[in-house]
């Protein structure tokens, strides 16, 4: 047991109540991220027999508290901001905090982005509590109404369970593409309070000129993913990937060693120090498997690895395994998948004039 230094617990721990969620969102759409922290709060919600309430920050939130509701969020709590379009720290930090102050949460999901990761350690300071960070599963334990929360530890050798007993918000942030999307409720029943909220002397000192939108290969979203690892030989043994990745109309991904020898930019890295994915197809190519990867993609539907290695790690965790030269059977596996659909489009073709 790890004692919180800074933090107060306390004294009538059944005063907090219900699961909070942060509904990071940006003009008038919920992030994936978050939605992904909704749906856990909602399963977790169910168990301690609590509601599931999300927090939103912004402007346009009738849009973002729909689509709250259409994934079963039973009430949204709304600070609409008046007098500043943009994110601010500090701003952010006070609002959410006031309302744990006011409402008194017994669990806060928060989405492992860069603007939660922001946010949260701000917010667990204000409020004396603490945070667990990157966890990787949920569950609630409805007899002490606890979150129960798994994160990798020790170089992500070990995965460790972690409980907050004593302190609330027990608060968590887990990475985009760490679960999967919750399904729409046929009849939503959401109670929805959007309070105006003038923020200007909090963000005095900054100004927002513009927001220019940063291009970033998004592989959370993907369904089909074409990694490459090692086993690739070197920057060129990516040519094959991403014509593999072309054919399959897919993204290519690419494991830690190689990104950090420059191959591939940092965007495409797969794993824990990366992004978090789980697409319809993965395939990984040349990837010995090492446990820092495979937590970002073990919840692919279907996985593929390619290496000349049986025993390599991957293996296990694969639905099929190519035992062969990496590039060489990406290579083929392109040229094959192109001749497919080439003669399926003339066939295709020749029954449409008949």
């Amino acid at each position: 047991m790890t004692d919180l230094v800074g933090c107060i617990a306390p004294e009538k721990l059944e005063e907090y109540r219900n699961v909070f969620v942060y509904l990071e969102n940006r003009n008038g759409k919920i992030s994936r991220g978050a939605l992904e922290m909704l749906g856990k709060g909602k399963e977790i919600s169910v168990k301690l027999n609590e509601k599931v309430v999300g927090i939103a920050i912004g402007q346009d939130l009738k849009a973002v508290a729909d689509e709250a509701a259409s994934f079963g969020c039973d009430l949204i709590l709304g600070a609409e901001l008046s007098d500043f379009n943009g994110f601010s720290s500090v701003a952010y930090t006070n609002i959410i905090s006031d309302f744990i102050f006011e409402q008194k949460p017994n669990i806060f999901l928060i989405s492992g982005s860069r603007e939660g990761r922001d946010l949260v350690s701000r917010i667990a300071v204000k409020c004396k509590t603490g945070v667990a960070a990157d966890c990787i599963e949920l569950d609630g334990d409805p007899t002490n109404r606890l979150l129960i929360a798994w994160r990798p530890s020790f170089g992500d050798k070990t995965i460790d369970q972690i409980l907050c007993r004593k302190h609330r918000p027990q608060m968590i942030t887990s990475r985009p593409g760490s679960y999967k999307l919750p399904e729409k409720v046929e009849k939503p029943d959401c109670e929805t309070r959007i309070k105006k909220v003038k923020v200007g002397k909090l963000v005095a000192k900054h100004k927002i000129l513009e927001f220019k939108p940063k291009t970033r290969l998004d592989l959370t979203s993907s369904k089909i993913i074409v990694s490459g690892g090692l086993g690739i030989g070197g920057p060129k043994g990516f040519e094959p990937i991403r014509k593999l990745a072309k054919e399959l109309e897919g993204e290519v991904g690419a494991s830690r060693p190689v990104v950090d020898l420059g191959w591939i930019p940092y965007e495409h890295q797969v794993g824990q120090t990366g992004q978090t994915v789980r697409p319809k197809l993965y395939i990984a190519a040349g990837i010995s498997g090492k446990i820092q990867h495979i937590v970002g993609m073990k919840a692919s539907e279907t996985i593929i690895a390619i290496n000349t290695d049986p025993d390599a790690p991957i293996v296990k965790y694969s639905d099929y395994f190519i035992n062969a030269d990496a590039g060489k059977a990406v290579a083929k596996l392109a040229d094959e998948i192109r001749k497919y659909k080439k003669a399926h489009l003339v066939e295709a073709d020749s029954e449409q004039t008949a």
